[in-house]
């Protein structure tokens, strides 16, 4: 069995799914990564200019599709899930990258544009790859 805890919300002004652009370079809005103050150490380190990969739980997701039409486009063909970036299927986590623009205390992180709706969970933080540490 697989147990996850949430980390904290997401905060955004997309709060209905079909308003949200398919990526964040789509137009997204900046949002507020909300951390549970419980986990404020692990923010050490993080600040203005870092880029984070952000893991979310996309709950608004039919977990039951498998295939979709990319882009909703239907004019384009039925595709598997796995080969598409689609927020619905079988475990629906999202990956997004964003850059910190700012912390707000105690545990916040106002970010770059971010496709994830308000009440998103985030599952994990990590430093993108050509900023690891």
């Amino acid at each position: 069995m697989i147990v996850l805890e949430p980390i904290g919300v997401v905060r955004s002004s997309l709060v209905r799914r079909k308003d949200a652009p398919r990526s964040a370079r789509d137009g997204a809005p900046e949002a507020t990564l909300e951390i549970d103050e419980r986990f404020l150490a692990a923010l050490e380190g993080v600040g203005p200019g870092s880029e984070l990969i952000v893991v979310t739980w996309l709950h608004d997701a039919v977990r039951e599709t498998l295939q979709v039409r990319p882009g909703r486009d239907p004019a384009r063909p039925l595709t598997g899930v796995f080969a598409t970036r689609s927020p619905d299927r079988p475990n629906p986590i999202g990956i997004h990258r964003v850059t910190v623009a700012a912390l707000e205390p105690p545990a916040s992180l106002r970010v770059s544009a971010l496709e994830a709706i308000d009440g998103t969970p985030i599952l994990d933080l990590k430093i993108a790859l050509d900023n690891e540490r």
